[in-house]
């Protein structure tokens, strides 16, 4: 990371954003262009779970290439100042890369579903199996990923 200074080194806080985010921003290998889109999601010990249809562009990505980069920032606020030139933005945001791996079985797709809706709504719900058979859940197992904050002391 170039500027040192705003950088978030502690993986604890870190995982803080992770675990509080609503929003991920998930980019997937494209044949041309990357394929970015918005998802909610659900972050627990270095993964994170995101589920969808269980066909459509995303997952014909995953299978030709499950090498995949994520987003998610906390806390934004524009910071308004006098000189136009002196506008900013404080957020914190965690940058990573990991591989994406549709899970199969009914038990792994009940419990990233669980730390999805977890991350949502504070508890867990019941899924019926027939629902658990049309939809895809997706755990992307974290490689590397990166802190990083602005108009944040001490984080």
């Amino acid at each position: 990371m170039r500027r040192k200074d705003k950088e978030i080194t502690d993986r604890s806080r870190i995982e803080d954003i992770l675990k509080n985010g609503k929003i991920c921003r998930i980019a997937f290998f494209d044949e041309t262009y990357p394929y970015m889109i918005p998802l909610c999601y659900g972050y627990e010990d270095g993964a994170v779970y995101f589920h969808g249809f269980r066909e459509g562009h995303k997952i014909d990505c995953i299978r030709k290439n499950p090498h995949v980069c994520f987003e998610v920032d906390a806390d934004t606020e524009i910071v308004e100042n006098a000189d136009p030139c002196e506008w900013t933005v404080k957020y914190r945001s965690v940058v990573g890369f990991g591989r994406a791996t549709i899970l199969e079985s009914l038990e792994e797709k009940r419990h990233g579903l669980d730390v999805i809706v977890r991350q949502f709504a504070g508890r867990t719900l019941s899924f019926p199996d027939e629902a658990m058979g049309k939809v895809a859940v997706v755990r992307i197992d974290i490689d590397s990923m990166t802190g990083r904050k602005n108009g944040f002391e001490n984080c």
